[in-house]
């Protein structure tokens, strides 16, 4: 991968950091509960790239992102190793080939995986304010929910850009 394409990777991915966090403080939309846009957009540069350094540095940015912005009572660790281990779980789904059926699947069991991994975390760590299966079937369920029609929609549009800008940065280095 050529030094360009390499700072095109990294620009895209803190885009897609920023735009996750933006996305993510605006109120909650469906019974005092937002999808987490940060873990969408974590997912979608996952599926689109597919580089692991890239991916795991988004991954751990990510983690500190929502760390310093979550609202969960102790959820500051838990946002750095969810985001850490679910980055890693992603790295080995999209060694499955690119498809956007495998694309849902990844944001539907990324989704689970992370609200596993970040509800466990916080029950050793800090404590649950709630019993783990009511966040789980009222938060995580519907998340994951919300999550990959946030995928099916956006997966397809963020596929052609990223052609787009692929194309241009080909012809570019051709030049």
């Amino acid at each position: 991968m050529r030094t360009n394409a390499k700072t095109r990777d990294l620009a895209l991915a803190g885009l897609m950091i920023a735009a996750g966090v933006v996305l993510h403080s605006f109120p909650p939309l469906i019974g005092g509960m937002k999808p987490d846009f940060s873990l969408i957009m974590l997912i979608l540069y996952a599926l689109l790239r597919r580089d692991k350094k890239v991916t795991l540095a988004a991954g751990l940015a990510t983690g500190v992102i929502t760390a310093i912005t979550t609202g969960f009572p102790g959820g500051q660790i838990p946002n750095v190793i969810d985001k850490t281990l679910t980055t890693l779980m992603l790295l080995g789904i999209t060694a499955l080939p690119e498809s956007y059926v495998n694309a849902l699947i990844t944001s539907a069991v990324g989704t689970l995986f992370s609200g596993l991994v970040f509800l466990g975390s916080a029950y050793f760590i800090a404590g649950l304010p709630v019993p783990f299966a009511t966040l789980f079937t009222s938060v995580v369920l519907p998340a994951a929910g919300i999550n990959t029609v946030a995928v099916a929609v956006l997966y397809p549009v963020a596929l052609k850009i990223t052609s787009m800008l692929d194309r241009r940065t080909a012809a570019g280095e051709k030049a």
